[in-house]
């Protein structure tokens, strides 16, 4: 049994600060003993940077197990927090065997948005996507993609930088399942991790 207190730890309110003013007792002390009480044994703090978590992770007792998960701004996410080298409005190779010669990024699934930054795609990314050049029937259609490879160098966990010598993705459906069945070059570990059907067509993972 376990509790997914995520970025609430970080959160005012439990300072009991609401809309700028002190409304009670600073209580996330009680919350955290109220777990343990009810016999939970594993905490998951989710947040973008560790460095968040640092006062909140002291209030756990040490004995106790606890894992941290990096996401996407301060979101639980599936995967490391990676730069992202693609803008709305790239156009990047499409590396399968549909007859799509390029693809355009219209946008970008899972950005929000903030004002006047441009919402981009990393490895591992899906966004939706138009085929510039290509085939007549797979061209000015909109249609869903993955990011396979990036040209920005990324940070992998151990520290390792690493970039590809182009940008390219692969044409899917909804489900993440390919369009295609084959693709040119390697896939980035990041995106085979959270696309299966990708990584089982990939000819080499990096």
């Amino acid at each position: 049994m376990f509790a997914d207190i995520g970025a609430n730890l970080t959160d005012s309110m439990f300072q009991g600060v609401y809309g700028g003013s002190q409304k009670h007792q600073a209580d996330l002390d009680i919350v955290l003993k109220r777990s343990w009480d009810m016999g939970m044994q594993k905490i998951i703090v989710t947040v973008g940077n560790l460095s968040d978590v640092e006062d909140p992770i002291g209030r756990i007792i040490l004995p106790r197990k606890f894992v941290i998960r990096e996401g996407r701004g301060g979101s639980a996410g599936g995967k490391f927090r990676i730069s992202l080298g693609l803008p709305v409005g790239a156009v990047i190779n499409c590396a399968d065997n549909t007859g799509a010669k390029n693809l355009y990024v219209i946008a970008v699934h899972g950005i929000k948005g903030r004002l006047n930054r441009l919402p981009a795609a990393g490895v591992g990314d899906m966004f939706v996507a138009t085929v510039k050049k290509g085939k007549p029937e797979l061209r000015k259609k909109v249609m869903p993609a993955v990011v396979i490879r990036q040209r920005k160098p990324f940070r992998r966990k151990d520290g390792v930088f690493i970039y590809f010598e182009d940008n390219a993705g692969v044409i899917v459906n909804n489900k993440g399942e390919m369009k295609g069945s084959a693709i040119t070059g390697p896939v980035a570990k990041e995106c085979a991790d959270l696309w299966p059907r990708i990584a089982s067509n990939a000819s080499s993972v990096a």
